[in-house]
């Protein structure tokens, strides 16, 4: 009989196994992405055999025994289901609640995301992370010579793969903040979303909201992509330097500011926000959506969410200069001392949770 000593000794090596792979279950999803097996599999409308997936596939000799494998590993993931409806019959595959997120024509498409951060662009940083340890620096910057947000400027298709990303998993997450912050934009006339990329999160809430006059304020080559929606003037500028007024100010979603910037940074982006709702100083808010982190590094409210609220705080280490999530004391220091002496958490059923700050 093996020792108590001994299984745990075994159960630790398994668990630095299943960590060392992990990187399967990224690339495989995307793999699945890349093949469209999700929209081959909804178009016949229930589950079908792996030839049918086959003959969907943009590929005039699809390789079976690649795919049953790829299929295979999704099954044991729960991400595509399967069954033989007869003994010794045909395996048929069908979508579950996870491969519904993986449907290309969905608003709430998760596959810009899965392409993006599956990129060689964006895991290329990810080797770094010994590297900016010993040395400090930023991950980015040591696979690549310049910051994120500087290689975006400069290579136009990973600049649209990025706001794709941001507009869809922002899709994601801004239905569940009209449906759960139903009173949160009441009384807002004017409203600025601070670098809301494309604009298709305003866009959102000014659909659902429509007294709202909406501002999306972003860098020029981030403007240049923006399509135009009803209510919402699109304005280049820095965030840095100045907001324009508005009544409410919005730091939104997957474009969540505070999480790119380390805390001087954001002090300062916190004051330009102080100012543009200044002639509102009565009734103007702040409105942020973060990911706020547990104390301690324990589990997080979000619970059905995992481990990736830590996930993300390695992402913006990986990703970003200075860029890191928070807790909400830190969040309370930060916004302190850019003129926002109150504030109050809202959950919505997402990762993220809204921030409701107030100049008074």
């Amino acid at each position: 009989m093996a020792s108590v000593e001994g299984e745990r000794l075994l159960e630790g090596q398994t668990r630095v196994w299943k960590l060392m792979f992990g990187f399967v279950d990224s690339l495989t999803l995307k793999c699945a992405v890349e093949l469209r097996i999700a929209d081959i599999i909804n178009s016949h409308g229930g589950p079908i055999s792996l030839s049918q997936i086959a003959s969907g596939i943009d590929s005039p000799h699809p390789d079976l025994s690649h795919l049953v494998r790829i299929m295979r590993y999704l099954v044991r993931k729960q991400v595509f289901s399967a069954h033989q409806p007869e003994p010794h019959g045909e395996t048929l595959y069908g979508l579950t609640d996870t491969s519904k997120w993986l449907l290309t024509d969905s608003d709430l498409s998760l596959n810009p995301m899965v392409i993006l951060q599956n990129n060689p662009f964006q895991l290329a940083p990810w080797h770094c992370l010994g590297q900016c340890v010993r040395e400090g620096g930023i991950a980015y910057e040591k696979a690549h010579g310049c910051e994120m947000w500087d290689f975006a400027s400069q290579n136009p298709e990973f600049n649209r793969m990025f706001n794709d990303a941001m507009a869809y998993t922002a899709q994601i997450f801004v239905k569940a903040l009209v449906s759960d912050y139903k009173d949160g934009f009441d009384g807002v006339e004017t409203l600025v979303d601070v670098a809301g990329g494309i604009g298709r999160v305003l866009g959102e809430i000014v659909k659902a909201y429509p007294h709202i006059k909406g501002i999306n304020l972003d860098l020029g080559h981030v403007i240049a992509t923006a399509p135009e929606y009803p209510g919402i003037t699109h304005v280049i500028g820095d965030m840095f330097k100045s907001i324009p007024k508005a009544d409410a100010v919005l730091m939104q979603l997957l474009q969540r500011i505070m999480h790119d910037w380390e805390d001087e940074e954001c002090v300062k982006i916190l004051k330009n926000c102080r100012k543009a709702i200044a002639q509102a100083h009565r009734t103007g808010k702040l409105i942020m959506v973060e990911i706020i982190l547990p104390p301690n590094g324990g589990s997080s409210s979000s619970s059905s969410f995992g481990d990736v609220d830590l996930a993300y705080d390695l992402l913006m280490f990986s990703h970003m200069s200075g860029g890191k999530e928070r807790t909400e004391a830190e969040f309370k220091k930060l916004l302190e001392g850019g003129g926002f002496p109150r504030h109050k958490i809202i959950q919505i059923p997402a990762l993220l949770s809204v921030i409701e700050a107030y100049p008074e």
